[in-house]
């Protein structure tokens, strides 16, 4: 289930960032020990890759289509000011709502 999630949410981001996404987490820890499938809905983040989340050389953004839990199901590296702002307009357009908690990054 979270797999077929994950896809969803990638083919959605590679239209919109001619195919750049990549596949992130499709199982979150309930911190019980039992894992589940990442969350049905979708929502977007930015993170800024010079908070610590450096996995490119690139400098800019991280964006990441996550569950309401925050736990990223695809992300995109190295994103700009200028295609920040274009994505945030794509999503407005699309219904998509913005997720402001911690992001959970694949490591």
């Amino acid at each position: 289930m979270g797999q077929k999630r994950v896809t969803v949410a990638r083919e959605y981001l590679n239209k919109l960032t001619n195919g750049k996404a990549m596949p992130a987490l499709a199982l979150r820890d309930n911190k019980t020990n039992i894992w589940e499938p990442v969350g049905e809905e979708n929502l977007y983040a930015f993170v800024d890759e010079s908070a610590g989340f450096v996995l490119t050389d690139n400098s800019g953004y991280i964006l990441a289509l996550v569950d309401k839990n925050g736990i990223s199901k695809t992300i995109v590296q190295g994103v700009t000011k200028e295609q920040k702002e274009i994505l945030v307009k794509a999503f407005q357009n699309d219904n998509i709502l913005e997720y402001k908690g911690k992001v959970t990054l694949p490591v």
